[in-house]
């Protein structure tokens, strides 16, 4: 049986990041006879001109760049949790889904994995990351059913 050598991990760094994370990190661990996978980590920041599509009158590129940073610093706090090198981090603008194969397609992944909020109405039409990322991979996909927190 063959194993996953390579997993991006698409991470939208919501709450429910680390059910993400903890299910990748258990197959990259689970699958290897001889060494746990590579695991990559990646949160796409979609750039504020295509939010607001050129409308408002500012430079946003300092915000653009408080958000990845911000970006940076949360995804680098999940990766020091797991024992994923900085080098295997990545934030990128752009859309999601296009960001995510790329990447999977520049690291020869062999799984992305990333978290399926099983939306429905409305947002299951309009599709989704997952969907996205879904649709347009060259590799196995995994969506792993996010929870929302359960209050205490």
């Amino acid at each position: 049986m063959s194993y996953y050598r390579h997993i991006i991990v698409g991470l939208d760094l919501s709450d429910e990041s680390e059910q993400v994370l903890a299910r990748a990190s258990a197959i990259a661990g689970a699958t290897a006879t001889t060494a746990a996978s590579k695991i990559s980590l990646t949160h796409i920041i979609e750039p504020l001109t295509f939010a607001y599509g050129g409308d408002i009158p500012m430079d946003l590129s300092e915000v653009q760049e408080q958000l990845q940073a911000q970006a940076a610093e949360q995804l680098s706090s999940l990766g020091e949790n797991q024992g994923i090198a900085a080098q295997n981090q990545h934030v990128l603008i752009g859309q999601p889904a296009t960001e995510i194969h790329q990447l999977a397609d520049d690291q020869a992944a062999d799984l992305i994995v990333v978290g399926s909020h099983g939306r429905h109405g409305l947002a299951l039409l309009l599709g989704s990351t997952a969907n996205g990322v879904l649709h347009g991979a060259k590799c196995d996909v995994l969506a792993v059913r996010v929870r929302p927190p359960v209050d205490e």
